[in-house]
């Protein structure tokens, strides 16, 4: 199993598949981050712009779509996704 990076390279869209895919095990610490933003109430463009690292004054469509779709599989990995996580060695 790859580590978490904060740092790796983020796709448009999240993976939609009901299993586990290596993208959320690298990409754990970006959910979190996404769920903390999220609870705090923090402006969708400035996550995006900050956690995921898409500039959305210049790709405003394609920011809102990955921040969008990344805190929704953030939140899939609370309701389903960690069962997976916690079976896995």
């Amino acid at each position: 199993m790859r580590k978490p990076r904060i740092d790796a390279p983020v796709f448009d869209e999240a993976p939609t598949a009901e299993v586990l895919t290596e993208y959320d095990r690298l990409h754990l610490a970006t959910y979190l981050r996404l769920l903390d933003a999220a609870a705090d109430g923090a402006d969708p463009d400035e996550v995006a712009r900050i956690v995921l690292r898409i500039d959305p004054d210049e790709e405003p469509e394609r920011a809102r779509r990955a921040h969008d779709s990344h805190l929704s599989r953030a939140r899939w990995m609370t309701e389903n996704g960690y069962r997976q996580l916690l079976g896995s060695s």
